[in-house]
């Protein structure tokens, strides 16, 4: 009888065993390769932002978050409930492409017309049908007020009521994030602004054609542009006093500074070192003018949330996000009746929601850790990170509440990875347990292989920072199991054939086993920082702690 009871007991114990093992889940191949499978179709058409296509892949997401268990965190409804939608408010705006006109105007009033799309690009307006300006030029080197770095090219210059003529990017004296925030054209923007200018021209460098090459710029002729409307109904972010935007060719830059004497180089040079701007003299005004379609449309962010087991610590949440939409369909000059136009955006970002909803799923069954997991699935990246930058400054719980952010942004899984990426990893302490859980499964963190890319500052994680909440970027790094560099060969000929282009689709030879791979490393990393007692902070003494540190 003690034999047979006893035997019970170890019987008991072993079934408990196998599923105490079982109740913590796995990443599971058909369910991953279904979420792909299912965003990067063509009956989404590409998931723009304020599509129908996109809002089926919102529906979606939220669906799965349901499913597994994850709770919503969206906006409240009119019965007191939550839902998983965030819905935003957008202006969209589409430059009518028959309509663009940039003149130089001489004191006599004659004109040189230059050529739309060989000379230069114009923004449409997100407050006017119709926008017509005529104004001086004013040179204000990089048009940057860093004083950190000693740098105000605004210093002693009246540009009010002016147009302000500037180079692209930053003085190579600027340490690499810094230069990225600081060359923006969000923040470039608000500082002309506030000085009083009412348009900008920006110069293209032979730096930035490394980076961006002009003609690149014709592939997303007749894409909307995008913002979000305040309470007001006015766009978010954007001041009507800057009425132009007019980006110039590498050429034609060349060819407006040489009316003022003075030689492209020379100017690059004189920024690098700090100098002050030139005071050029053009001797002409600019005339601009273009119309633009406007159109108020909704797109909403996915928000749930897997709470936290600690009472205290579960009113912290560790943020898994990705962005949703992609660009669409493809409208640039040149297709043809036949030509494939669908942006599914497999890779970008198919792939990375893809992770998101397996992280969830995996959280939301297995033991919780002590602060809280949300997952968010944004809108509107593709058109300048503005439905993270929505919910950065509209969060849906408290933002004081937000302790990190880990962005899936494009994860490129054609290669079988063995490093990781994880861009601002030094700015924080969320680099502690995000080594320990890079280096549990064996792989390797790489540096930030592409600088001058100013990825950091690119990606919506960058919204969070703002707002000062610690983040990183985590992608596939640059080396294969099989191979040193086969994940940068991999990555250079994704970006050169297939990024924002048709052929990011699931024609792609996506390895489904290092998809699995990278989603336990997002859940190894997330529970390491959810089950740190210390919250994450800004390394004292860097540029985002000194700026952002304290939110905005």
């Amino acid at each position: 009888m003690l034999r047979a009871v006893l035997l019970s007991i170890l019987l008991l114990s072993a079934t408990l065993s196998a599923t105490q093992v079982a109740a913590e889940p796995k990443p599971d191949l058909k369910a991953y390769r279904a979420h792909v499978e299912f965003l990067a179709d063509d009956l989404l058409e590409g998931r723009e932002t304020g599509s129908r296509g996109y809002d089926i892949a919102a529906k979606y997401v939220a669906s799965q978050f349901a499913l597994n268990g994850a709770l919503p965190m969206g906006d409240v409804k009119k019965d007191g409930q939550r839902d998983y939608l965030q819905v935003i408010p957008f202006r969209s705006s589409t430059l009518d492409l028959a309509s663009p006109l940039f003149e130089l105007v001489d004191a006599q009033g004659g004109r040189e017309r230059w050529t739309f799309a060989e000379d230069y690009f114009v923004s449409s307006s997100l407050f006017k049908p119709e926008e017509t300006l005529t104004a001086p030029l004013v040179y204000v080197g990089h048009g940057i007020i860093a004083p950190r770095f000693g740098i105000d090219d605004y210093a002693n210059l009246d540009v009010q009521g002016k147009i302000v003529v500037m180079l692209t990017g930053a003085p190579t004296s600027l340490p690499g994030e810094e230069a990225a925030h600081y060359s923006s054209g969000l923040m470039k923007r608000e500082t002309a602004q506030v000085r009083g200018a009412v348009g900008i021209v920006s110069l293209q460098t032979p730096a930035s054609e490394m980076v961006f090459p002009f003609a690149l710029g014709k592939q997303y002729l007749g894409t909307a542009r995008f913002a979000w409307l305040d309470k007001a109904g006015k766009p978010g972010r954007f001041d009507p006093r800057i009425t132009q935007g007019v980006s110039l060719s590498l050429k034609a830059a060349e060819r407006l500074v040489a009316k003022a004497g003075a030689r492209l180089a020379d100017l690059v040079a004189a920024a690098n070192d700090k100098k002050p701007p030139a005071r050029l003299d053009f001797g002409v005004s600019a005339h601009v003018a273009h119309k633009s379609v406007l159109k108020d449309v909704t797109s909403s962010n996915v928000v749930a949330v897997i709470p936290g087991s600690d009472p205290v610590l579960k009113g912290e949440y560790v943020v898994f996000m990705g962005h949703l939409d992609h660009i669409g369909l493809a409208t640039a000059p040149g297709l043809k009746p036949g030509d494939d136009k669908i942006n599914n955006g497999a890779i970008d970002n198919a792939t990375g929601i893809a992770t998101l909803l397996e992280t969830a799923r995996i959280f939301a069954g297995g033991e919780k850790p002590k602060r809280s997991i949300m997952l968010l699935a944004v809108t509107g990246e593709e058109k300048g990170l503005i439905g993270s930058d929505y919910f950065a400054m509209f969060p849906t719980v408290e933002r004081k509440q937000l302790a990190a952010v880990i962005n899936l942004d494009m994860p490129i899984l054609l290669f079988d990875f063995r490093d990781v990426i994880a861009f601002g990893i030094e700015q924080s302490t969320m680099d502690v347990p995000t080594r320990r859980a890079v280096e549990k499964r064996g792989l390797t963190l790489t540096p930030d292989p592409w600088p001058n890319q100013r990825i950091f500052t690119r990606s919506d994680q960058y919204s969070f920072v703002k707002q000062g909440v610690p983040s990183i970027f985590l992608t596939l790094g640059i080396h294969s199991v099989q191979k040193d560099g086969e994940g940068q060969t991999v990555f250079n000929t994704f970006m050169q054939k297939y990024y924002h282009r048709p052929g990011d689709d699931l024609s792609l030879p996506i390895r489904w086993d290092a998809a699995l791979r990278f989603v336990q490393l997002n859940v190894d990393i997330g529970r390491e920082i959810a089950n740190t007692p210390e919250r994450p902070t800004w390394r004292p003494g860097n540029f985002f702690a000194d700026t952002f540190g304290k939110g905005t």
